[in-house]
């Protein structure tokens, strides 16, 4: 208001701060009026003492003379900045702070017998208010409720506080029910000390997303009711991300929210992506049309004059949305690296198109009598192993084709080999060791995580026990005991280049980790909760986490930045999954849904319901035509996914609010739903020719 800006500018004269004066008042179009006679005004609070005004979003304090003045940030948003930053004033430092300075913001307070009433009233004036400004009003009932229960609870009106859960508890949104369980075992001061969902909601601002016509609604009705106690809450604990344009529906907002700390700020889908695929190296690929002749019992092609085949010398564009090829080191490729993509090649050519009029047959691995329990599966991309972790702490590998599993020979057997032959590689192996299974030990707790390197030569398995293990697929033995993690490691998985690979679990955080380096390269911080479950992107520059915030994020493996924040699912997230073409990401949760998410514009851009159980797992086909999804309801189900993904809106002004608008009916997208007989799907995998297999333990209950 004019009253506060001549104070500002005054105080800037008096301080000899002339630029930033003349700034400020070409930004408020004061150029040429005097400043006389002098402005104050009195700072007040619910208790009556003088309380140090918190900062809202959008709004800067400086102290002139002291007496406080609230600027509002807006269009000239940046000059204030500098300002404030000139003044050496209040700017604001999102940190973690410590638990003992978290919970003093809860000293400020009003007449605990009146929170009831505050509650009500607000409630009274969002249920009455016009549809449009409801819904996205709705959304503050939740942090109140939690934030005035926590100040009760802190300033030991025990009473009082019981008495408010249980009036308003049962007003919430059904996907809170969790948080509220926890949040009704606290009912002391004491407990609140060491209790982490507590330390979260306080450290971690609540995100609402909401129209500035809204806004301005909330803070007109909490102003003439001078209801400093709900505003003290909401300029304190919540973030409130503005945006101008017509309020958000209903279905919109629902589609969003739910996660352990709100929404997303929209400034945190904003750095670039490089969401593009490398530039696959090229090589001469021998073609045979007669495939059974042409492969020895190794299955690797028989040495033939190579002649160019169209696969192999079809250089593909550099793709505009990729990394820079060196953006970060991957590993050379090896001869038997290139054979093997040789072999994905031939297979690719024989590949299925899938479509809706043309699904893939489904191929399952049913784990009988798994009485160790079953808790992860993963098989080779090229199909030939498949692995299970179990919770008698085993990890299982069988071999799903005729040729068996051989390690290679003791030392004193390997020196009497002739080096020089062509068959060396077949030489080095003990047949008498040839079977179908190997057990390996060493876990001391649940296995939960397993995946194959890309090259078949290596198997990690992350476990109860904290560790991640790395084992040799040629001696069938462990050779490397990662440890970083504190509590159970819940999984991980190599980058498609190998080298690289990720895990994470109870401790909240995921970490980025080499092979040949026994501390991780990198650190992924930021969940509120566990982190359940790791991908890598297809251009291994990044890494998607899921967690029980019910958020996924995705990092930036070069600099260990989060680039992405996606909310939108209401339970821990069980699954992950990237399009092949590194466009797309779909997730699966404990609420029954899978989310479609584009990566480039950081949006929502589809919602599949069907199941009515955990998603534990999702994979695309090869060509990225067909989304499949396994579920604890014991069924896989098939979407189509290049209809899902087939005319999106992604203007500007959608990316710049977060209006998504997605299809009412996601029916039309299931292709088909198969039914296991008492099987949850936890694992599911495309082969090169587009079978697709699953994998889960049968379950006799």
């Amino acid at each position: 208001d004019r009253q506060t800006l001549v104070a500002v500018l005054q105080f800037l004269r008096r301080s000899n701060l002339r630029e930033s004066e003349e700034i400020l008042r070409r930004e408020a179009r004061l150029l040429g009026e005097d400043l006389g006679g002098s402005v104050s005004t009195v700072a007040s609070s619910s208790s009556g003492v003088a309380a140090v005004p918190a900062v809202p979003p959008g709004k800067g304090f400086i102290t002139c003379g002291g007496v406080s003045h609230c600027i509002t940030l807006s269009s000239f948003r940046l000059s204030y900045e500098l300002f404030l930053f000139a003044v050496g004033g209040g700017v604001v430092v999102e940190d973690q702070p410590d638990v003992s300075a978290v919970l003093s913001a809860y000293n400020q307070q009003g007449d605990p017998a009146l929170y009831e009433e505050y509650y009500s009233g607000l409630k009274h004036f969002i249920e009455c208010s016009l549809d449009c400004h409801r819904a996205e009003l709705s959304q503050l009932f939740y942090p109140l409720f939690v934030h005035m229960y926590l100040e009760l609870v802190y300033n030991q009106h025990e009473s009082e506080a019981k008495s408010f859960f249980e009036r308003f508890h049962g007003d919430q949104e059904c996907y809170y029910q969790d948080d509220l369980r926890v949040l009704s075992s606290l009912t002391k001061k004491e407990h609140m000390k060491g209790n982490e969902t507590m330390l979260d909601f306080r450290t971690s601002k609540f995100v609402l997303r909401i129209s500035r016509d809204s806004y301005q609604l909330l803070k007109r009705h909490l102003q003439e009711k001078q209801n400093n106690q709900i505003w003290n809450i909401v300029q304190e604990h919540l973030y409130i991300d503005i945006f101008d344009g017509m309020p958000r529906s209903k279905q919109q907002i629902d589609a969003m929210v739910g996660s352990l700390a709100g929404e997303a700020k929209r400034e945190a889908n904003k750095a670039k992506v490089f969401f593009g695929l490398l530039k696959e190296p090229e090589f001469d690929v021998p073609l045979d049309d007669e495939d059974e002749e042409g492969e020895n019992e190794e299955g690797k092609p028989k040495k033939k004059k190579p002649k160019k085949d169209s696969v192999g010398s079809k250089s593909k564009k550099q793709d505009p949305n990729a990394p820079p090829q060196n953006r970060i080191p991957l590993p050379e490729l090896k001869d038997s690296d290139k054979l093997d993509k040789v072999m994905n090649m031939k297979e690719a050519a024989r590949r299925v198109r899938l479509g809706p009029e043309c699904l893939p047959s489904i191929c399952f691995y049913t784990f009988l009598n798994a009485y160790q329990g079953l808790t992860a599966v993963d098989i080779t991309d090229d199909s030939s192993m498949i692995v299970g972790g179990f919770a008698d702490s085993t990890v299982r590998v069988w071999s799903v084709t005729p040729k068996k599993l051989r390690s290679v020979k003791t030392a004193a057997d390997l020196s009497l080999i002739d080096k020089e032959s062509d068959d060396v590689l077949e030489r080095i192996m003990d047949e008498k060791t040839a079977s179908e299974l190997k057990i390996l030990y060493g876990h001391s707790g649940p296995v939960y995580g397993t995946s194959f390197s890309p090259d078949r030569n290596y198997l990690l398995s992350c476990s109860e026990d904290g560790t991640v293990r790395l084992w040799s697929l040629q001696t069938f033995t462990c050779l490397v005991g990662y440890k970083g993690h504190n509590y159970p490691v819940w999984d991980t998985q190599f980058s498609p280049y190998g080298y690289y690979f990720v895990s994470g679990g109870h401790d909240r955080v995921a970490r980025l980790w080499a092979t040949d380096h026994y501390q991780p390269l990198r650190i992924f911080a930021g969940h509120l909760a566990d982190v359940t479950c790791t991908r890598f992107h297809p251009n291994s520059n990044y890494i998607a986490t899921g967690s029980a915030d019910r958020t996924i994020r995705l990092w930036d493996v070069l600099n260990g930045n989060c680039v992405r924040i996606f909310t939108g699912h209401k339970g821990p997230i069980h699954s992950l999954a990237f399009s092949p073409n590194g466009r797309f990401l779909a997730t699966g949760a404990t609420d029954g849904r899978v989310l479609l998410w584009d990566i480039g514009h950081g949006l929502m851009v589809g919602e599949l319901k069907g199941h009515t159980d955990t998603i534990y797992a999702l994979r695309f086909s090869r060509d990225g035509e067909i989304l499949a999804s396994g579920s604890m309801d014991n069924t896989v189900r098939l979407w189509d996914a290049v209809k899902a993904f087939e005319d999106l809106e992604t203007d500007d002004f959608t990316t710049a609010t977060g209006h998504i608008n997605l299809p009412e009916n996601s029916q039309e997208l299931l292709l088909g739903t198969y039914m296991t007989k008492s099987t949850p799907v936890v694992h599911l995998h495309f082969t090169r020719r587009n079978l697709l297999l699953a994998a889960g333990a049968y379950s006799s209950q």
